[in-house]
């Protein structure tokens, strides 16, 4: 009988009905979630946690993914060992138009 591989890590995200303002604003308040949120929507692909240099340690950048991905602002899957981390612009854009553009280009006209 042929051994079965485990199935890959699957990590919880909420589906597109399930997300709530208020979770998806206080996952955008932070300076640091903001900062991943503006880099995922510059570089519009699926990349890695370290493709996004943050200035807090690993531990504290991995909580930071975690409650953005809970919020259901990005999603997140395995990828061998590496996480690999997209922005849920569909996602966002059909449940509250505009609403990731409005807080983008705020994030923006601040630089």
């Amino acid at each position: 009988m042929p051994q079965q591989r485990p199935a890959a890590r699957q990590l919880d995200h909420p589906g597109r009905e399930e997300l709530r303002l208020e979770a998806v604003l206080h996952a955008l308040s932070d300076p640091v979630r903001l900062q991943v949120v503006r880099a995922l929507a510059d570089l519009d692909e699926e990349v890695a946690c370290s493709a996004v240099e943050l200035p807090v340690s690993k531990s504290t950048s991995t909580h930071h993914f975690r409650v953005l991905r809970e919020a259901g602002v990005i999603t997140q899957c395995y990828y061998g060992t590496s996480k690999l981390n997209g922005l849920r612009r569909d996602d966002l854009d059909a449940r509250f138009p505009g609403l990731l553009d409005a807080v983008l280009a705020a994030a923006r006209s601040r630089d």
